[in-house]
């Protein structure tokens, strides 16, 4: 009885042993993040691998809906409100499921995140729907993946890619917005950080020069000892606006003060603008 009672025991173990080993999953999941502009989105998804296998029009049936993936339904995350396929979605979460064609794929932006493939998708939970070209690429993708592209302040591009396509989706983010809301904000009493914040970006995103030069004039002139590159800063903004010989007096400042910080980055620059501007 004992020794029966010991190998029971023994086995008892093993089984608890064995049931503790983890092993990898066929399909492991993943999580990007990624800030665009100011907003920030998350996306969540599972990645298999081909495996040898063929897999659009085969694993992945063309005219099929497809969970974009593996397991659980795909999701992403945005901070804000953005506009797909001229669409606004609210900020939240939405699942992507997607119709894949031998040229096109349908990509759909799906309220409702959890549960599995439905076999038919219901129109009121579509948020949004864009039909993305399928470009072919030279190599071929093992393991499904997806990106964020052309990242701008304004948008970037929801890259797929598995097998040898790549299909990608833009979304627009509402940068441009928050900014100017902020900058019309803080205009009420700004500090000199905020007057060079907006000159730079004005002049970053190619909006109003002449406003971006009045800022950053303001900005300068309620600094005690301007750095060098906030200088340099104001001689791009003086050379935009067309006032070269601002630019290049301004230019010679910042020179003056790398050269003093021991900032090669900074002489190399104003150099070479001073050369293009026509000073050296």
């Amino acid at each position: 009885m004992k020794k029966l009672l010991c190998i029971i025991a023994v086995l008892a173990v093993s089984f608890t042993v064995n049931a503790q080993i983890q092993t990898p999953a066929p399909s492991p999941s993943a999580k990007v993040e990624q800030t665009v502009g100011l907003t920030d989105v998350t996306l969540e998804y599972s990645r298999p691998n081909m495996r040898g296998r063929t897999i659009f029009g085969d694993l992945v049936p063309y005219g099929k809906v497809w969970r974009t993936g593996a397991n659980a339904r795909t999701k992403i995350t945005f901070s804000d409100n953005v506009t797909v396929g001229g669409k606004e979605l609210k900020a939240g979460s939405y699942a992507i499921f997607t119709i894949p064609q031998k040229t096109s794929w349908d990509v759909v932006f799906y309220s409702e995140t959890g549960g599995g493939i439905p076999s038919e998708l219901d129109e009121s939970k579509i948020a949004a729907k864009v039909n993305a070209e399928v470009y072919e690429m030279p190599m071929k993708i093992e393991t499904f993946t997806m990106t964020f592209d052309d990242l701008s302040s304004g948008s970037a591009v929801l890259g797929m890619l598995w097998e040898n396509a790549y299909v990608g989706v833009e979304f627009k983010v509402p940068t441009d917005a928050k900014v100017s809301a902020a900058i019309d904000k803080t205009m009420k009493g700004p500090s000199a950080g905020d007057y060079y914040s907006a000159a730079v970006y004005y002049a970053d995103e190619g909006k109003d020069i002449n406003q971006a030069k009045t800022w950053m004039e303001k900005a300068i002139s309620m600094m005690e000892t301007p750095r060098f590159w906030q200088l340099r800063q104001q001689s791009l903004i003086y050379a935009k606006a067309g006032d070269k010989k601002a630019a290049i007096e301004t230019a010679k400042k910042s020179l003056a003060g790398a050269k003093e910080a021991g900032n090669d980055d900074y002489v190399k620059m104003n150099m070479d603008s001073l050369k293009e501007w026509g000073a050296m």
